[in-house]
């Protein structure tokens, strides 16, 4: 066996131990607030928290999404206590503040408003957060949140056109970003509640994926749309949101049998156009499959690995030492930052560091990739 071949035979154990001996513990420590509650929004280079930036409820959410999960998953007993607690601070600062229905966009670091609007993004997370912590003890009221949110985007944000609007007050362009990931929300959902109704919840999102955000003839996935769904020229493309596509329609596939495999193969293959001499995921193409933006992120890597991981689930030949590989990239550019549990965000074509902080950010699309591929690959 060739030392490439060992590294990517071991790198699903390795990446486990790096979350649990030092990420999970970093940003449960560093990483959270004690003072005032709540989790930090990043960290300085040092590994010291960065206690003066806002907080977006976004990473709020997507914090407790991970201590949930890795409490789930059994790799994190204290990320149950943990998850609870980010919960605890999410729902007492961030839910309907100022009085008007829905979560604030972002939080000062003492806990008040920063920003008042009503994100779709946002929202989809503290759905994701709500469905995994209920996935843990069943809890009636965390059900509750779940209902009562879910009431919020119906009442609040459905567009005529199908999806969801931007947030309150509605903002243009209308972006596939906020569809996607309250896609994965519903798929989460179902998964911690096993009620039909989710199903059919994610259906929807299937349905304007095939309808609108997918253009069969480019193989591709935009960025940003007119109210009604209608492209804007020129097709952004981010090659990392079509592999996170593949990874969600597996989802979907698994809590309703409808198959995916079609269109899960040609994003694939478009996504793989839009890779540099690393081997890694740009950020931004063209829907000819150009490269327009050289920079690359982490998180595209860790929706790659996804993708191969989902392919490697439906029984692809190859796709397994694909996901690996994927997984080693990751590793070897992006996790090997000297603060023990940090990472690197984004470099240029060059290979130079980006940006200086560590973003929580992160931390959801890491751990998620992680736990995949144990769940699959073992």
């Amino acid at each position: 066996m060739t030392e490439a071949q060992d590294g990517a035979a071991g790198v699903v154990a390795r990446l486990k131990r790096h979350m649990i001996e030092q990420a999970l513990p970093l940003w449960s420590t560093v990483g959270w607030d004690a003072a005032t509650g709540g989790f930090i929004e990043r960290l300085h280079q040092d590994g010291s928290a960065d206690r003066a930036a806002p907080r977006r409820v976004v990473v709020q959410a997507r914090q407790i999404y991970c201590y949930a999960k890795a409490a789930q998953m059994g790799w994190y007993p204290e990320g149950r206590a943990i998850a609870l607690k980010g919960l605890e601070y999410l729902l007492a600062k961030a839910k309907a503040p100022d009085g008007r229905p829905g979560f604030v966009y972002g939080l000062t670091p003492d806990g008040g408003v920063a920003d008042p609007l009503r994100d779709t993004y946002g929202h989809s997370f503290v759905l994701l957060a709500l469905a995994t912590v209920y996935g843990l003890d069943q809890d009636a009221q965390v059900r509750a949140e779940i209902d009562e949110l879910l009431a919020f985007l119906d009442s609040k944000l459905r567009s005529p056109h199908g999806g969801f609007l931007e947030g309150l007050p509605p903002a243009m362009p209308r972006r596939q970003n906020p569809q996607m990931h309250l896609f994965e929300a519903m798929i989460a959902c179902f998964d911690a509640t096993h009620d039909l109704s989710f199903q059919n919840r994610a259906g929807e999102f299937f349905a304007l994926f095939l309808a609108s955000l997918y253009d069969k003839q480019t193989r591709v996935l935009g960025e940003y749309f007119e109210e009604d769904w209608s492209k804007i020229p020129p097709v952004s493309v981010e090659p990392g949101h079509l592999a996170e596509w593949i990874w969600l329609l597996k989802g979907f596939e698994r809590i309703t049998g409808c198959p995916t495999g079609r269109p899960r193969g040609e994003l694939l293959a478009s996504a793989l156009r839009y890779r540099d001499a690393t081997g890694c995921l740009i950020d931004e193409g063209d829907a000819e499959g150009n490269i327009r933006r050289h920079t690359r992120r982490l998180w595209p890597q860790t929706e790659l690995a996804k993708a191969w991981i989902a392919q490697a689930e439906s029984g692809e030949s190859g796709a397994a030492d694909e996901a690996r590989a994927a997984l080693v990239l990751l590793e070897r550019h992006y996790l090997g930052h000297p603060v023990a549990g940090g990472w690197y965000d984004q470099f240029d074509r060059e290979g130079n560091s980006l940006v200086a902080t560590i973003p929580a950010s992160s931390f959801y699309h890491v751990l998620c990739a992680i736990t995949e591929a144990e769940q699959v690959l073992g």
